[in-house]
């Protein structure tokens, strides 16, 4: 059944093929096979074609469709920065969105937290992810890609006697280039659905 994000999806890719495919294949980092593009997104193999967005094979007429489709139209030609990795509040025109970013992407995590030590090597592989640069601490820290330009360094901290469980999530630094601001909070909202959904698998 159609969502009603289906219609949004549908009018940006409408915009995409209308563009010199060529160049928002290298804006985006991705391959452009035929009368499609494609590339890893959230952790699945995503073909973007005229008449819809599929991700590991099934249609993605939801949220993730739109944050997509507008990395399709938005990335530039220009080389993702992974440092210095800044928090989502240093985004610019960030504030209407940090409350649910907070909620979303980082205190949805923190029940997971104690689970993730052992789940380090599955995210790392299933999102493109890569160990944390030494500037960065935390009980665990790793970086996943969940676009082909965009990276996320998630910092946990594990519970002890003083302290509760916690999560930070930092942006590669010139994110905000490749998508807008309120898709980038969802970037980091679907990035931890996809981690969690990893965790609920093992």
């Amino acid at each position: 059944m159609s969502t009603a994000y289906a219609g949004i999806i549908r009018e940006n890719l409408k915009k995409l093929f209308a563009r010199d495919l060529d160049e928002r294949t290298d804006a985006m980092a991705a391959r452009h096979q035929e009368a499609f593009l494609q590339m890893n997104a959230f952790g699945a193999a995503c073909r973007i074609a005229p008449d819809g967005i599929l991700l590991d094979e099934l249609p993605e007429e939801g949220p993730r469709g739109i944050i997509i489709s507008l990395y399709a139209l938005h990335a530039v030609s220009m080389a993702p920065m992974l440092e210095p990795f800044k928090s989502f509040k240093e985004v610019p025109n960030s504030a209407p969105y940090a409350g649910a970013f907070t909620n979303r992407t980082e205190q949805a995590l923190v029940p997971a937290v104690g689970r993730l030590t052992g789940m380090r090597e599955k995210i790392l592989s299933r999102l493109e992810g890569t160990a944390a640069p030494a500037s960065v601490s935390g009980d665990l820290a790793f970086v996943v890609r969940p676009l082909p330009k965009i990276c996320l360094c998630y910092v946990c901290y594990l519970a002890d006697e003083e302290f509760p469980a916690g999560v930070t999530c930092l942006y590669s630094q010139n994110a905000h280039l490749f998508l807008p601001t309120d898709a980038l909070a969802d970037v980091g909202e679907y990035t931890t659905k996809a981690i969690l959904s990893l965790v609920e698998e093992a």
